[in-house]
């Protein structure tokens, strides 16, 4: 009796190990399958915050939001597609359910005084901007101060979060650009083509800039086109541009030269040039 009980016990043991294995690699496999789709999520989401369609991300998150309605990450990636897709008035609503989620932080705020900003609620956008603390200084932070100082007219704040946020930043050439075209709107033309030619010298790509240039040029009847980098359609809208600001100014006939100039200079008819040297000459 007492070898069977030893036997029984034995087999007992066996089993329940057993079975304790087995349970034990399901367990293994399923932490596998878990990790590997937290890898497959993260890829997935930087795919759609890149590469993706803003609408088609925008479908993706607002799905996977339902199904884990507590992951802020995957709130972010709602809130970032939405803007993305300049769906700003959503944007704005989904970026207000981000900052109340756990984990929120002050970047999370700070897109969402930016969205509040695309949507037109300067107000609240300013009253977001001004709850966090001074101590978090970015980029975006400051140039989003900048640019409500700017709304407000509050020309020497303005200037001085420009300055710190040209100085946060790698590629400062739009934020130059914003800086010349307020110095621009406030009669400051000289300042403004000089923040101009720092913007296109940051990045000889940024046509903005260069056609604001011309018109800080041509608001100090300066009608000579600046020396940056331009190819043959770029320059002949330039020249169109600064034809305009000539006749603005009261000098007609330089406007004409530089229209026809334009003209000739476009590799293709250049129809709205044609159209003012039409109007002028009738």
């Amino acid at each position: 009796m007492r070898h069977n009980s030893v036997l029984i016990a034995l087999f007992m043991g066996a089993t329940l190990l057993s079975a304790c294995s087995e349970k034990s690699g399901e367990e293994t496999v399923e932490r596998a399958f878990q990790d590997v789709n937290v890898i497959d999520d993260a890829n997935l989401n930087d795919v759609m915050l890149t590469v993706g369609d803003p609408n088609e991300a925008v479908t993706y998150f607002q799905r996977i939001v339902k199904e884990q309605p507590d992951n802020i990450e995957f709130h972010r990636g709602l809130s970032q597609s939405l803007i993305r897709g300049k769906r700003f008035d959503e944007g704005a609503v989904a970026w207000q359910r981000t900052v109340e989620l756990k984990g929120a932080n002050d970047d999370d705020r700070v897109e969402l005084a930016d969205a509040l900003i695309r949507s037109g609620d300067w107000a609240r956008a300013e009253k977001t901007l001004t709850a966090i603390p001074p101590t978090h200084e970015t980029f975006k932070r400051y140039r989003l101060e900048a640019i409500i100082a700017d709304s407000k007219q509050q020309w020497t704040k303005a200037d001085s979060f420009y300055e710190i946020a040209v100085g946060l930043t790698t590629e400062p050439a739009p934020v130059l650009n914003n800086w010349g075209y307020s110095k621009l709107t406030r009669g400051d033309y000289k300042d403004a083509e000089r923040l101009f030619t720092g913007a296109v010298t940051q990045d000889p790509a940024l046509y903005t800039a260069k056609n604001n240039l011309v018109l800080a040029r041509g608001a100090q009847r300066n009608y000579n086109l600046p020396v940056v980098p331009m190819d043959q359609t770029e320059r002949a809208q330039l020249l169109h541009t600064m034809a305009l600001s000539a006749i603005k100014q009261g000098d007609v006939e330089t406007g004409k030269g530089l229209l026809r100039e334009a003209i000739e200079t476009h590799p293709q008819h250049f129809e709205a040039a044609s159209r003012s040297l039409a109007a002028l000459e009738a």
